[in-house]
């Protein structure tokens, strides 16, 4: 070889060189996330996993998300403290059942009373400025950050008896939430807690008498109407208050477009939920062949009514912070009071 041909070969191969990332079309080292919700994998099925399905599917290999179900890395119960350890990345549940630290905790999930139906949670998150107030409380926190708040299906009774009075509830081992059980301890419920998967064989066992942890469609969606034999119409809250959650710097470690297209697969989540739960809840009571329908009279039941506003108080005087929410929880109903149908009947 001459010199001249060296050079025109020794050129051409620091052109394909240098072109060779971009011809090749060479993608970044993907960012892999581990997210754990705290539904099962049968509830999951519609809570979580299309709306990762499609972040994963969009993200197009630069962001992966690993899902996991209820219990499956860490207990429910222990998710705040691995995702604040980094443990895990993410987490999809209510502050409640993770056991936040955050003062903001005890309205997580089913507050009594709060809501009535589930356009009530994002209203109240984006128009009447919970979602300050989140983000607020978890800044406070070193670790985890609060991002996004939808709203599941209402909280009624499924029991293996009928319940068509307060004096019924006396004694019934039941299955819930924790804010959810302190209130209904009022009522001579017994709370109890179990790991997820093992509510049905506890009803089948009679370890439960029941569940106040969802509404019918999971009932029926889960298993538990395999379990029970009656659905209580009577609700203590007309929708759950879920959220999104993910440790910090796993989330500032995010490009911008990722976090964009993540935000966008929350509020599909959240959509979805709406419609699957709001025509689940009506077709079931309606054409559901498994859970006889009972309800307490309204009369009796507005004693229920009537302690919630009794526990909101003594809450609002746990912390300024809670009061704020507190009342924004009242000026919201006195609201849609007002406005009377369809917003209240």
């Amino acid at each position: 070889m001459n010199k001249r041909e060296f050079l025109k070969k020794a050129g051409l191969g620091v052109a394909v060189a240098a072109t060779a990332p971009y011809i090749m079309g060479a993608k970044k080292t993907a960012i892999k996330w581990r997210l754990q919700t705290y539904a099962g994998p049968a509830l999951g099925e519609h809570v979580i996993k299309p709306a990762i399905d499609a972040f994963n599917k969009a993200a197009d290999g630069e962001m992966v998300i690993e899902l996991y179900y209820a219990d499956q890395l860490v207990p429910t119960s222990e998710l705040f403290r691995a995702m604040q350890k980094g443990t895990i990345d993410a987490v999809q549940s209510d502050d409640d059942s993770i056991a936040s630290p955050a003062d903001v905790r005890v309205f997580g999930g089913y507050f009594p009373f709060a809501t009535r139906y589930s356009l009530d949670v994002p209203t109240l998150f984006y128009q009447f400025g919970l979602d300050k107030i989140w983000e607020e409380s978890y800044a406070e926190i070193k670790g985890v950050s609060w991002l996004s708040a939808g709203a599941w299906d209402p909280c009624h009774f499924a029991t293996k008896m009928p319940i068509t009075s307060l004096a019924d509830l006396k004694g019934k081992k039941i299955f819930t939430f924790p804010t959810a059980g302190k209130f209904l301890t009022r009522f001579g419920v017994v709370p109890v807690t179990l790991p997820y998967e093992d509510v049905e064989m506890a009803l089948r066992t009679g370890e439960l008498d029941g569940v106040a942890w969802s509404g019918i469609t999971e009932d029926y969606t889960v298993g538990w109407a395999n379990g029970t034999n009656y659905f209580l119409t009577n609700n203590i809250c007309g929708a759950w208050i879920g959220s999104f959650f993910a440790n910090t710097k796993a989330w500032e470690a995010v490009p911008d477009h990722l976090k964009t297209l993540f935000k966008l697969c929350m509020d599909s989540s959240h959509y979805y939920r709406q419609y699957w739960y709001w025509g689940g809840e009506a077709k079931l009571r309606v054409d559901g062949d498994k859970l006889q329908l009972t309800t307490i009279p309204d009369a009796e039941w507005k004693t229920v009514e009537d302690e919630a506003v009794k526990f909101w108080d003594e809450i609002a005087k746990t912390s300024p912070r809670a009061a704020k929410v507190v009342q924004i929880f009242r000026e919201y109903n006195t609201l849609m009071s007002k406005a009377g149908r369809p917003y209240r009947y």
